[in-house]
């Protein structure tokens, strides 16, 4: 074969996805999910009620959403934002999501982590029951970080 054609060939299999992706993840606003602005969360407009919500809570001057629905730092944090990147690039390009958006067992339990250590002083004393079961934050203040109840 022809090292011509073979360049060309391997070229366009090549350049042409990445041309595509790159479109995408700047049409996207990709970068804009490498910060910790909460307007990255509203890209998508199934976000705004929350977002509006957390604007009208107690925790906007002290919490924006990395740091209740992500692990507080190292591996974990970058795991999970990668996780939750494709899952929601995922369910918004298929346009296969739930109204009012709901979060998953596993992302309720990063929140209620991030709640305990964000309040571990007001809460050491409760945070185990006597069953010896972990506190779940959000059973009393489903509404906190996101209006009622924070």
């Amino acid at each position: 074969m022809n090292p011509l054609r073979v360049a060309l060939v391997l070229t366009c299999l090549l350049g042409i996805p990445a041309g595509i992706g790159a479109f995408t993840f700047v049409y996207a606003k990709g970068f804009s999910y490498l910060s910790t602005d909460p307007r990255a969360c509203v890209n998508c407009h199934i976000m705004n009620q929350q977002y509006d919500a957390w604007l009208q809570s107690g925790h906007r001057h002290t919490a924006v959403c990395v740091e209740c629905h992500l692990p507080a730092r190292g591996l974990p944090k970058w795991v999970a934002k990668a996780d939750h990147g494709f899952r929601h690039s995922m369910a918004f390009t298929l346009q296969n999501f739930k109204e009012p958006i709901e979060i998953t067992p596993r992302d309720r339990e990063i929140v209620r982590a991030n709640c305990l250590r964000c309040h571990a002083a007001f809460v050491h004393a409760v945070a185990v029951t006597p069953a010896r079961q972990e506190l779940d934050c959000l059973h009393c203040h489903a509404g906190a970080g996101h209006g009622a109840g924070g």
